[in-house]
């Protein structure tokens, strides 16, 4: 079914002859894709799009990876991109990974909510999932707040999810002056203080020896 725009073709999943053997999560997963359906631009899959890092660092990718970062997708939109895309406040070290990420992504969400075979579409996702896990583990803290930031910026939301969720896995055995020196945190509490707040909230924050590294 194409819309009126010539620039985008909307694309509706294919409903199989489920019958009355369908199952509740097939029906519901259905009505989810139905209800937002895929809209699918027509754009050359050979398009290039040059994206240069804050320390003039460049890297050619193709215009579905460079709409990833919503940035760039408004420039590409309103006609504004030109040969080269600057990329301020993101060093050419986090932006190559940040490109590794959104080329991985684009490529893995290729044909998803048109897939026939749902277990097929789930197994897609839990492997993307691992990749995922894999990837965060090449890095130290340092980089993961780097990437953080730059995912923040350019408004990279899985990515941004990817790197907290990182993070708060890193802190939550930690204790709490580990918590402090972890985020630079500075204590404001007096020892009356803190031993009143642990009293009151025990069962929050374990035994007194937690509030010490």
């Amino acid at each position: 079914m194409a819309s009126e725009n010539p620039d985008f073709v909307v694309v509706a999943p294919v409903v199989g002859n489920g019958g009355a053997g369908s199952s509740n999560g097939n029906e519901e997963h259905l009505v989810s894709e139905l209800s937002k359906m895929l809209v699918i631009s027509k754009e050359n899959p050979n398009n290039k799009i040059v994206l240069m890092s804050s320390d003039g660092a460049s890297f050619e990718v193709k215009e579905a990876v460079a709409r990833e970062f919503e940035i760039v997708a408004h420039m590409i939109e309103d006609n504004c991109a030109g040969k080269a895309i600057p990329i301020a406040n993101v060093t050419g070290d986090i932006l190559s990974k940040v490109i590794e990420y959104c080329e991985k992504h684009v490529e893995e969400e290729k044909g998803k909510g048109v897939l026939i075979d749902y277990e097929e579409e789930e197994a897609k996702e839990k492997k993307l999932k691992i990749w995922d896990t894999e990837f965060m583990k090449q890095f130290d803290m340092e980089m993961v707040f780097h990437l953080i930031l730059a995912a923040n910026y350019l408004n990279i939301q899985g990515l941004l999810d990817l790197t907290c969720l990182t993070v708060a896995d890193h802190v939550k055995e930690m204790k709490v002056e580990q918590v402090r020196e972890f985020f630079n945190i500075e204590n404001d509490f007096t020892p009356e203080e803190e031993a009143e707040i642990l009293k009151e909230n025990q069962w929050d924050f374990g035994e007194p020896s937690d509030f010490q590294s």
